[in-house]
């Protein structure tokens, strides 16, 4: 499984499948306010990104993937801009 609860932060490690978007729907319905670390997280399943994308959580850490640096970063980013 690649979704861990730290404390207040969703971490996502390795290869995120389409497996993960139902356990990372539960961590953020649970809880107001839960960050999330995609520094361990490898490639990314449509469905994990299109939860972010609802949820809207405070996204942390440095990805590895320069296409997800470059172009998901960044609307991830603009909720907190909002």
């Amino acid at each position: 499984m690649t979704v861990h609860l730290d404390h207040r932060t969703i971490r996502l490690e390795g290869n995120c499948y389409v497996e993960d978007a139902e356990p990372l729907l539960a961590l953020l319905q649970g809880g107001a306010g839960r960050a999330v670390d995609v520094s361990a997280m490898g490639t990314i399943h449509a469905a994990v990104l299109q939860l972010l994308l609802i949820f809207r959580p405070q996204v942390v850490g440095a990805n590895s993937d320069a296409f997800f640096n470059r172009w998901i970063q960044p609307v991830l980013a603009m909720a907190d801009d909002e």
